[in-house]
């Protein structure tokens, strides 16, 4: 039997456009759509091995169903304008692929695939009718199957007449009938109001389709439902209208040959080409490998040909043809939990020669090969700061590929090896399926040593390998020692603190139901949004397919219109604080150290910056009792006196008046004014003493405003003011400080010019939106521009002071130690006789660690738990 399938185009890319982050060409041009819709074309051309198929698309919204019901879709959000920009490309994607590509005036995807479907199907074919969309199901019949997209691109499930009468109790055709009683909110199909599917079911059932319901509304029990179903008769029965699929669209035949697939494969590789699309090629190179060489985005040098065979070391003298080697690749095996990781063996690979040799932990020769790699010689590997927590201490001559990677690629979400090794060296094969762990590290130490001259030379090419070198490969070793050591947590005080907050909660939540007039269920943005929107009249600010949107910018711009706001958003931050650290902290404290050892994320932010999980120490509040609560419950452990904060004061300010040259900007701090109370001043044009508490508020939130590139509307909404006061806030702030405007508008002069900006220390961040023809886009990577150098310069600035300070105290043989980084902040672990040496040792580190126009300033504060240091 012959196969057709059918794919719901308008369904599938935009599954695809939200499975991924967004991509893009240099061009700035979005690809991520195409991009996930061809993996998804590929794994379903593999496994099904079509003979015919069909991309069917939406031509428009003016369609029969909106001649019928003009509020059809009409509460669907707009299409993203980056997924709009996309559907061009896949026309031309299809084209290129030789798949036949439909739409017709009028009418939806779904009448094109139900007419096509019906048609193959009752001439015998085994279709299959791929889409997100659960409306496709009621055309589930003999030979018509339907695969529908479950999560994402990827988890599919497939439907035929017994699957779907497992699920629903019915025949498939009944599905309208369901529709028609219960209505469909993401089309805004109205159905019969306050009937849900377990109702329209149990009716179905009983009655056999929607007309036989009303007919029978006397028999049916419950004096609600009976009016329900009275009242809105028409509305059901035009409701079974919009929900059926028309199976007989003019002037659409079926006609076998005419949706054979016939690949272009010169126009497909322009396309891939022109669009920077090395894994779509990728892809179709799967399903229809090239004959000869040679193919798309091939590289001027030679293939190189892995080779996996390997000798297995014993004898330290089988080290040998090893210690000459130079660089010397190594690949290791590790178990175990983060930060506590135990090798179980390494591959050692000896370049140029690309001879490879396996040790076991139990070897006698593993001492002797750990010697090797602590020596001078050069060493490539992956993830350095792993490589710390295993034992093997890193040297100057360490080269991590993971962390040259993120710093080419910053934006990117995947370091593994597999991931790098497709992105970097794509004649590289993909790991194959491994048999034993040797035979793993031998393929991982080859990938590694081509990675590493790829990326050595593109770090050197970009003038980044003095950051990678004097920064980041360093900071690895500080952090691993960080990790190690971990930070004490009082456990009491944890639990008292849980069920304190607990109880708060409680609270709070009567206080929310006396507002509301009920009780609901907080945590349901459909009940809240039901509660704030239509029992108490608030203004909705945006909509989403299931209701009301209650999110946090929504709530926070209605949060003086009601009393019930503040309390929601108190609940809300109470509640999240509970379950991210209260309730889960104590999970965390590790039962061999008695202590929570948290990881710090060297690649992960693209702008350089730190971030930390298990736990999240980035994200307590910072200026709320609430955070101070949490904070407190971190202590010195045993033999140790206090904790130290040591928190730079107002470093991005400090960066933005040395960086734009501004000469106010930089006399005020060299003159230790108290800089939002100068920007008031100059602002508000009154003198340093009239300035009120007040207007140093509004102050304080224009300057850090301006790191960010805040926009006239954003910094209305902070100060909740009107927006053409806030407009007037930054014109007068430029006009005070003309020195910052034209340093902002430089950067995003560079960013347009070259496609990217850089901070102090050379640090590189790629804005290829900023050449995007989508104005919010564009707009995104112009605020991008003008924060990147100052936001990215004081990253690097508190991981060159941690690394100074971290040498200094080991220098200085104190017991005293790092424990936590966050944000702008150094926290230490200290006993008492040394703490004078140890503030001094941090504030010459932290102050000195970079010359600036203007001074850096360090707060240093003690205390018997970090709230009272903080």
């Amino acid at each position: 039997m012959k196969k057709f399938v059918i794919l719901d185009g308008s369904s599938l890319i935009y599954r695809a456009f939200y499975a991924l982050p967004l991509l893009t060409a240099s061009t700035g041009e979005y690809t991520n759509a195409i991009y996930g819709f061809s993996n998804m074309l590929t794994k379903l051309m593999q496994e099904l091995q079509p003979d015919s198929l069909v991309i069917a698309f939406d031509k428009g919204k003016h369609t029969f169903r909106t001649d019928m019901f003009p509020e059809y879709k009409g509460t669907r959000q707009k299409t993203p304008q980056e997924l709009l920009a996309q559907i061009p490309l896949l026309h031309a994607y299809a084209k290129a692929f030789g798949i036949t590509f439909l739409e017709k005036d009028g009418y939806e995807a779904d009448d094109i695939i139900g007419t096509l479907a019906t048609k193959a199907a009752a001439e015998g074919l085994d279709v299959m009718v791929v889409t997100g969309d659960r409306d496709a199901l009621q055309l589930v019949r003999k030979n018509l199957r339907v695969m529908l997209t479950k999560k994402g691109i990827s988890e599919m499930k497939v439907y035929d007449e017994a699957a779907f009468e497992e699920e629903y109790q019915m025949k498939p055709m009944a599905l309208v009938d369901l529709k028609g009683l219960m209505g469909d909110a993401s089309d805004n199909i109205p159905g019969v109001p306050g009937v849900g599917q377990k109702t329209a079911t149990k009716l179905l059932l009983e009655y056999g389709s929607l007309e036989n319901v009303l007919e029978n509304i006397p028999h049916i029990s419950g004096k609600k439902l009976k009016e329900r179903l009275e009242e809105n008769r028409e509305q059901a029965l035009l409701s079974k209208r919009l929900a059926r699929i028309a199976c007989s669209v003019p002037e659409l035949a079926f006609q076998e040959e005419e949706y054979g697939i016939r690949p272009d494969r010169k126009a497909l590789q322009e396309f891939c080409e022109r669009y920077e699309l090395r894994g779509v090629w990728r892809n179709y190179e799967k399903l229809f490998p090239a004959s000869e060489q040679g193919a798309l985005f091939a590289e001027t040098e030679e293939k190189p040909s892995l080779s996996l065979a390997y000798e297995l070391l014993e004898k330290p003298s089988a080290l040998a043809p090893f210690r000459s080697a130079e660089p010397l690749a190594v690949a290791v095996s590790c178990g175990g939990k983060a930060p506590f990781f135990e090798a179980e063996g390494m591959m050692l690979l000896a370049l140029p020669d690309a001879r490879m040799g396996f040790v076991r932990r139990q070897s006698a020769c593993w001492s002797h090969a750990m010697e090797l790699l602590s020596s001078q010689k050069e060493v490539w590997g992956m993830d350095g700061k792993k490589l710390c927590h295993a034992g093997f201490l890193q040297q100057e001559n360490f080269f991590d590929l993971t962390l040259a990677a993120y710093l080419l690629h910053p934006e990117s979400s995947d370091y593994t090896l597999a991931s790098l090794v497709r992105e970097f060296c794509r004649d590289v094969p993909a790991p194959p399926s491994f048999a034993c762990m040797e035979e793993q590290l031998a393929w991982e130490v080859s990938a590694i040593g081509e990675l590493g001259k790829k990326l050595r030379q593109e770090l050197e090419k970009q003038d980044m390998y003095k950051l990678y070198s004097a920064m980041e490969r360093p900071l690895a070793k500080v952090l691993a020692a960080m990790e190690e050591t971990g930070v004490y947590v009082n456990r009491e005080h944890l639990s008292q603190k849980s069920e304190e907050v607990g109880a708060k909660l409680l609270d709070i939540e009567k206080d929310i139901y006396a507002l509301a007039g009920k009780a609901f269920n907080i945590n349901s943005p459909k009940q809240l949004g039901e509660i704030l929107f239509e029992r108490l009249g608030l203004p909705p600010m945006k909509k989403t397919k299931t209701g009301y949107s209650t999110n946090a910018e929504v709530l926070e711009s209605l949060r003086y219109q009601h009393p019930i706001v503040e309390r929601i958003l108190s609940y809300r931050l109470l509640a999240k604080l509970k379950s991210t650290y209260l309730d889960s902290i104590g999970g965390l404290i590790d039962e061999r150290s008695d202590r929570v050892h948290t990881s710090f994320n060297q690649t992960v932010t693209a702008t350089g910056r730190l971030s930390s999980s298990d736990p999240n120490l980035q994200n307590i509040p910072v200026r709320t009792e609430e955070g101070r609560q949490i904070r407190a419950l971190f202590e010195p452990g045993e033999g140790y006196d206090a904790l130290l904060s040591a928190d730079y004061s107002q470093i991005e300010l400090r960066l933005l008046a040395h960086m734009s040259g501004d000469e106010g900007f930089i006399r005020a701090f060299r003159e230790g004014e108290d800089i939002h109370a100068r920007t008031a001043a100059e602002v508000f044009g009154v003198s340093l003493e009239e300035v009120t508490p007040e207007l140093r508020r509004k102050a304080k939130a224009v300057n850090f405003g301006i790191v960010y590139g805040i926009s006239d509307y954003g910094l209305s909404r902070d100060l909740h003011i009107p927006r053409k006061e806030a407009a007037e806030y930054i014109n007068r702030y430029f006009a005070r400080y003309p020195g910052v405007k034209a340093f902002l508008d430089a950067m995003v002069e560079k960013a347009h010019k070259e496609g990217f900006v850089t901070t102090m220390f050379g640090r590189r961040r790629n804005l290829p939106a900023i050449r995007s023809n989508n104005f919010n886009q564009r707009s995104l990577a112009e605020r991008m521009a003008m924060n990147t150098p100052i936001q990215g310069t004081a990253a690097d600035i508190i991981k060159l002071a941690m690394i100074a300070a971290h040498g200094e105290l080991e220098k200085a043989g104190v017991r005293s130690r790092i424990l936590l980084q966050v944000h702008d902040e150094l926290v230490l672990e200290v006993v008492e006789e040394e703490m004078e040496e140890v503030s001094k040792i941090l504030r010459n580190a932290m102050e000195h660690v970079a010359e600036l126009s203007v001074p850096l300033v360090v707060d240093i504060n003690y205390g018997k738990n970090w709230a009272e240091a903080k």
